[in-house]
């Protein structure tokens, strides 16, 4: 049988598609290992937040809260 010149050519592609996605994702996850040192660590601070009476947290504006506010405005 004989085979078609496009369909091996999309094959190739498609082959090199694939390991470059998967070489992407390698090398960001390596980027990301490198700049943050591993898992993000939490910020420590003094004072715990306040339990809401329902169990959680709630939303507490905190600096890093603060910083990303700023960040967005124009």
């Amino acid at each position: 049988m004989k085979r078609d010149k496009t369909t091996d050519r999309s094959v190739t592609a498609r082959r090199g598609f694939l390991m470059g996605a998967g070489l992407a994702g390698a090398a960001g996850a390596a980027a990301v290992v490198a700049t943050r040192g591993g898992a993000a660590q939490p910020a420590a601070s003094g004072s715990a937040p306040q339990m809401h009476e329902r169990g959680g947290g709630g939303y507490h504006v905190t600096e890093h809260v603060r910083r990303y506010y700023r960040s967005t405005t124009v």
